[in-house]
């Protein structure tokens, strides 16, 4: 007899504004689905921005240490908003897009749901954005929520 396994959804967030409109679409999702939340935040590689010698070890792990707590900080924010304490919260540094897509395979999500913060937002996928790298590699179900920046 083939047992039915509870869906899985990944919300992959980034501190934007529009992140709580993601956050919240994705929820709704979730709802229909009778499915698991994970909130997920990438943390880019600090080494790239953070390689000169002038910066040393203990100030990266510092640093990162804070980007973490800050990070985990901001889920549990977004957690508390949308009202459910079964919500699964990840932090990981790495690559965005990379990032991402092992997290989701790793935790065999069912789909995932993230933003685009262009005010054009096709023009951004189709100009190279994490949203692109995302919907050209993953073999899972990707649900893009276009959030719209508030004009000057």
């Amino acid at each position: 007899m083939k047992t039915d396994k509870t869906k899985k959804v990944l919300i992959a967030l980034d501190y934007d504004a529009t992140s709580k409109k993601v956050a919240e679409e994705g929820y709704s999702l979730v709802q229909s689905m009778n499915a698991e939340t994970i909130l997920l935040h990438v943390i880019s590689e600090l080494p790239v921005y953070y390689s000169d010698s002038n910066y040393n070890h203990e100030f990266k792990v510092d640093m990162l240490e804070d980007l973490n707590k800050t990070s985990q900080a901001f889920l549990d924010k977004a957690k508390k908003h949308l009202g459910d304490e079964n919500i699964q919260t990840v932090v990981i540094e790495g690559e965005i897009a990379d990032t991402i897509l092992k997290t989701a395979k790793k935790m065999d999500v069912d789909i995932i749901v993230m933003g685009s913060h262009s005010r054009k937002w096709l023009e951004t996928i189709l100009l190279g954005s994490q949203a692109e790298d995302i919907l050209t590699n993953s073999p899972i179900p990707v649900l893009i929520v276009p959030v719209k920046k508030k004009e000057d």
